[in-house]
């Protein structure tokens, strides 16, 4: 403290109304990185000052007045936080709010302090038994603390130092919030506290005789350096505020109530400034600006003291200017009256020429973009002589101009994240491998919590748009679908061809009755080729084991495709302009039909006495509405009747009258249109046999059973069907019906509640699990499907209350149900609803893996031929289980280029990436007597057109997979389903899967195999901060001192290197050095450039080795043919793998 300092500015505190009484100061902070003091009152508001006039600038209400005064406030970069009794608010420094929160457990808070996180993250407690973390980027609650002790004070120094009301100051650790040493530090009460740097300063009370607290005249010092009390600094006049000089690190400042203020040095108490403040009251508060050259004091008669030296005074060290509200007023605009001119309303000045003012000579218009022709409609095309020809599939005549210039580059408005690639690159440049806290910027938007529904919103909200997934060089793999999905949902992901069936997936698999008759079908012996329930299963078992990570469901949109029905129903995306809604509702009834024949199918061909064989009939009690249909005509008044059972019941609107003034009929209610649609009563032409002509005939139906599934298709086909919909709270989340005489009842509301508590009819409630809902994109986007499912009703056990999640693809969020019942008339519309019966919520049946037949694993198609390349296994002695290790190697071919999209500026863009096809599988024993010997290796039969075998890396030739060709080989060809049951089988059994780089193995597989069954040998064998893995031919020639995929790779042989690598990884894990194994290999890859040696033959060529024979036979080769001989297990050196690491 400078010998010039002295009082500068001293304000009254602004009272908390206009005619209220001034109002004592509750709180003062002088700010970090501007020119302002902050204050805050008893009744919650929080007030600053600017500059050394202490001129007002902001004030905002933190908080309601019965939650108390503004105990504390802290800042950083992006604004205040103000700590109240009850909750903490959040607003920039202009006074507009970011967020404030609110929490159960916030009941008497007293302080906060920021955590090890810096800025981004801050610890508030009190007077009560539980801390609270909180995320200052997204204002939520992240942990809750439980303590037995209360704090009155926090200040942040290299711990967090915090006062109970007893007179102790607890020590508590930044990271881990555990207390590490506890410091008495006044027998009564401490009344303030200080830390900066390395001490902990602190002053307050004593019990004297008659029980009444006196300030004790010294000040208490710990060290925190070396965690031990230093000798008190005396202070006769009675401490009772304290503060570390910011810049200086010994020295403190100690003041009275009665004003007078010491400057000691901790280090020589002996020597101090002493200053005198003047008041005609006492003084309640002291605080000391960052910049150590102001201090500001708060005194009984609510005035505000600011003491510094005239000359420098300033607050933050390093300020930046303020924001301050535009000055000057232009003249007077009379808005009410008709006749004020429009060009009254002054423009803003520019100093430079505004792009519009552009000479139009300048302004040129280059070529439309070509038109894109999609890839799938280029297939179906037939050669002749001159040329190709088709179908015209675009809704345009021919020769028609197509403006493409309008559709160029829409792109959603959703920005993709960061490549995964480009994260790890960025964690692993800081010095701690994370971002400091301060410079952390939060992937999500903070937006403001808004009470208006999204659904009600005139444009699309980014919620409801279609996300468009962004790939770099290192292919899907790289992009971060986690940045959309924080839940613990599976989403779908919307890249492959007929992603427009992941809404209708996704309600089916959180109906439980779908789910469990699907994963007990595919729990069967079941290998039709063609058979969706089947893929229905294995997509439903991969989405619950994904647990929140996006799959897809390519292996069902590929069985799909192959349905010679499908292309007539025009259920595939061959036409891009096809709508979405229809394709969808289309899709729902040949799915139910195709479903119940897969059923059917195996009911007949599963052994009449099994126990676990499938029932006949369960399938169509679950979807199929019983009725009878009678026809009469109106004019003889003969009727016919004929059985008409429905899977899938198309809703029906009642007609509007015409000249009606309003077209919505109000009294209309969901449960009197699903009647009418489910009786169905028709008034049409037809032919009558009785009248021998055609004649009006009735048609209506007589109801026998309801199914305990019920699948409506909305039929939405004008504005007053969307005007219907829009009503709020039409949809109903139950329904009850009731079958009485071949009628239909339907009851929701309140008509249901009655019914239920009058109990005599036989009622059947049903719960609304899900909907697939169409989103119109405008003229800018296409219009698109996601999936509304309500998991509460898929959950192992009832939550007691509805939970909504919004399935938009891969972006999975929770949402209001009024949120998902609400519907629009230009956006937002309904396309499938899914009812079950109330009785089957949170019945999931997982009975089927006890049940899974498993004969295919122990099956050997090839019984008869003794050279072939494994050795199925043995019921008996190999049985597969949950200790089972199996080593698998997958090889793919190529059966789509990648769509490059090229921009006019040279930039291209990936619209869809290569796909490919599983080609072989081989799967190698972990363990036992054979370790090491296959006993699946698969070649599969690919329906698609190959447009590269990718030989070099694959080792597949084209007669790898020819029926003759392979046969003559000793290949065990099979169809993809044959191959993937085995893998599932596998999966299902508990057994765990080792390999090398297995993520792109299972991502063409389309299965998902949990972390705890994954041993992946380049994860074993890598360390995080090099951010580069290992490829398998480079760790085998180091550590095995073998040489692999000389020429082209083989499975058997990849899985193998990778058996034997594991069994490296445990001898270096037992041993200890596996860390220093581990540097050596990098050290070594890094002098090779992590490439092994190349190995030529005497000949100048790759030598090539083949896949040896079981037993000692000849056996088949890839992809020419040698002699080899394989005892059993004895691995032996085949060539492998494609190249996929570096």
């Amino acid at each position: 403290m400078d010998g010039d300092w002295d009082e500068v500015a001293r304000i009254p505190f602004p009272p908390p109304g206009l005619r209220a009484m001034p109002t004592p100061v509750t709180v003062l902070a002088f700010d970090t990185s501007q020119e302002l003091l902050w204050t805050g009152n008893e009744y919650g508001r929080v007030c600053s000052f600017y500059g050394t006039k202490l001129q007002p600038y902001t004030s905002f209400k933190a908080h309601t007045s019965q939650d108390g005064p503004v105990r504390q406030i802290l800042f950083n970069d992006k604004g205040v936080i103000a700590l109240g009794s009850r909750g903490v608010h959040m607003a920039l420094r202009r006074g507009p709010p970011l967020w404030s929160l609110r929490h159960d457990d916030m009941q008497e808070l007293r302080c906060m302090s920021f955590t090890s996180k810096g800025t981004a993250e801050i610890l508030v407690a009190g007077e009560q038994d539980k801390m609270l973390v909180i995320d200052t980027n997204k204002g939520e609650v992240t942990k809750q603390i439980p303590t037995e002790h209360k704090y009155t004070i926090m200040r942040r120094s290299r711990y967090i130092c915090a006062a109970t009301p007893t007179g102790a100051v607890h020590i508590i650790d930044s990271l881990s919030f555990q207390v590490i040493k506890v410091w008495n530090a006044h027998t009564a009460a401490i009344n303030d506290m200080d830390a900066q740097h390395d001490f902990i300063v602190t002053c307050g009370y004593s019990m004297r005789h008659g029980g009444n607290y006196m300030p004790d005249p010294f000040v208490n010092v710990f060290d925190l350096k070396n965690m031990v009390s230093m000798s008190p600094i005396p202070f006769p006049a009675g401490a009772a505020y304290v503060r570390m000089h910011p810049r200086m690190s010994t020295t403190s400042i100690v003041m009275s109530q009665i004003g007078q203020m010491h400057v000691v040095d901790l280090m020589n108490p002996n020597t101090s400034n002493v200053r005198q403040a003047n008041s005609l009251s006492y003084f309640s508060m002291i605080e000391i600006a960052s910049s150590g050259e102001a201090v500001a004091l708060a005194d009984g008669d609510c005035y505000i003291h600011l003491w510094g030296s005239p000359n420098k005074i300033h607050f933050a060290e390093f300020p930046t200017p303020i924001e301050t509200a535009d000055s000057g007023t232009g003249p007077r605009i009379d808005f009410d009256s008709p006749d004020t001119p429009l060009s009254t309303v002054g423009m803003p000045y520019y100093r430079e020429v505004l792009l519009s003012a552009w000479p139009s000579n300048m302004v040129t218009e280059i070529g439309a973009p070509p038109v894109k022709i999609d890839a799938q409609f280029l297939t179906t095309l037939q050669e002749r002589d001159w040329g190709y020809f088709g179908k015209n599939t675009r809704p345009l005549r021919r020769n028609q101009v197509e403006d493409t210039r309008s559709t160029e580059n829409l792109q959603s408005s959703l920005k993709p994240p960061k490549f995964l690639s480009e994260k790890a690159r960025e964690a692993a440049k800081s010095p701690a491998g994370t971002p400091a806290p301060e410079e952390v910027i939060p992937e999500f938007p903070q937006v403001l919590q808004d009470t208006k529904l999204e659904s009600l919103k005139i444009e699309v909200p980014e919620l409801y748009q279609n996300i468009e997934i962004k790939y770099s060089k290192f292919g899907i793999d790289d992009f971060d679908f986690g940045y959309f999905n924080k839940t613990q949902y599976s989403g779908l992901q919307n890249h492959i061809v007929n992603a427009y069936a992941n809404p209708l997936l996704q309600v089916m698999h959180y109906t439980p009755l779908i789910r469990n008759i699907a994963l007990q079908h595919a729990a069967t012996a079941c290998v039709d080729e063609l058979c969706l329930l089947c893929e229905l299963g294995f997509l439903f078992d991969m989405l619950y084991k994904a647990e929140g990570e996006a799959c897809q469901a390519s292996n069902f949109t590929k069985t799909l495709s192959y349905h010679p029905e499908a292309g007539k129903l025009g259920l595939l995306e061959e036409e891009p302009h096809a709508s979405r809604t229809v394709m969808l509702q289309q899709l729902t009834r040949f799915l139910l039909r195709q479903t119940t024949q897969n059923y059917s199918l195996m009911v007949q061909n599963s052994q009449p006495y099994s126990t676990d064989a499938p029932r006949p009939g369960v399938f169509e009690e679950l979807f199929q509405t019983t009725a009878t249909s009678s026809i009469r005509c109106m004019n003889c008044r003969s009727e016919t009747t004929k059985a008409d059972h429905t899977m899938v019941n198309e809703l029906m609107y009642p007609q509007n009258k015409t000249g009606h003034r309003n077209p919505r009929v109000r009294a209309t209610t969901f449960s009197q249109v699903l009647k009418m649609s489910v009786e169905r009563e028709t008034t049409n032409k037809g032919w009558c046999n009785s009248c021998h002509r055609y004649q009006t005939l009735a048609t209506r139906k007589t109801i026998h059973r309801v199914p305990s599934v019920l699948m409506l298709t909305t039929a939405i086909n004008n504005n007053d069907h969307r005007r219907l919909w829009a009503t709020p709270g039409w949809l109903p989340e139950e329904i009850g019906v009731i079958v009485d005489n071949g009628q239909f009842f339907c009851f929701e509301g309140e008509d249901l509640k009655l019914h239920l508590q009058r109990g005599i009819h036989n009622i059947t409630v049903y719960s609304l699990t899900g909907l697939a809902v169409n989103i119109e994109g405008g003229q800018q986007q296409r219009s698109h499907l996601v999936a509304m499912a309500n998991i509460a009703h898929s959950a192992p056990t009832a939550p007691g209350q509805s939970q909504w999640y919004l399935f938009n693809d891969f972006h999975v969020k929770p949402i209001t149900p009024q949120e998902a019942l609400t519907f629009n008339t230009s956006w937002k519309t309904p396309s499938v609803i899914t009812y079950q019966v109330k009785s089957a919520n949170n019945q999931l049946d997982s009975t089927w893996k006890e049940n899974l037949d498993s004969r295919l694993l122990y099956l050997d198609l090839q019984a008869d031929r003794a050279d072939k390349t494994y050795r199925t296994l043995d019921r008996e002695t190999e049985p597969a289980g949950p200790n089972t290790i199996v080593a698998i190697d997958t090889e793919f071919v190529k059966i789509s280029q990648p769509e490059v999209e090229m921009h006019s500026d040279g930039d291209s863009k990936i619209i869809r990436p290569t796909v490919h096809a599983l080609a072989r599988t081989s799967i190698v024993r972990g363990g036992g007597m054979d370790e090491g010997l296959p006993f699946i290796d698969d070649y599969i039969t690919i329906k698609e057109k190959v447009v590269d075998y990718l030989t070099s890396y694959s080792g597949i030739t084209p007669e790898d997979l020819d029926l003759t060709m392979a046969k003559q080989r000793g290949h065990n060809l099979v169809p993809l389903r044959i191959a993937y049951k085995k893998i599932w089988i596998l999966l299902n059994l508990g057994c765990k899967f080792l390999g090398h780089g297995l993520k792109q193995d299972f991502r063409v597989i389309n299965i998902h195999v949990p972390k705890a069954q994954v041993i992946d040998t380049s994860d074993l064998f890598f360390i995080k901060e090099r951010l580069r893995k290992l490829s398998l031919q480079f760790l085998a020639h180091t550590l095995l001192k073998e040489d692999i995929q000389l020429s082209t790779h083989d499975s058997i042989e990849d899985a193998r290197t990778a058996l034997k690598l594991y069994r490296k990884y445990q001898e270096f894990d037992e041993a200890g050095v596996l860390d220093t194994m581990l540097q050596e290999i990098y050290a070594k890859g890094v002098a090779s450039n992590f490439k092994p040696p190349a190995r030529v033959s005497p000949g100048g060529s790759y030598s090539r080795t083949d896949t040896p024979p079981v037993d000692g036979m000849i056996g088949p080769t890839t992809p020419s043919r040698k002699p080899g001989t394989l005892l059993p297990g004895t691995p032996a050196s085949t060539p492998g793998k494609r190249g996929v690491y570096f």
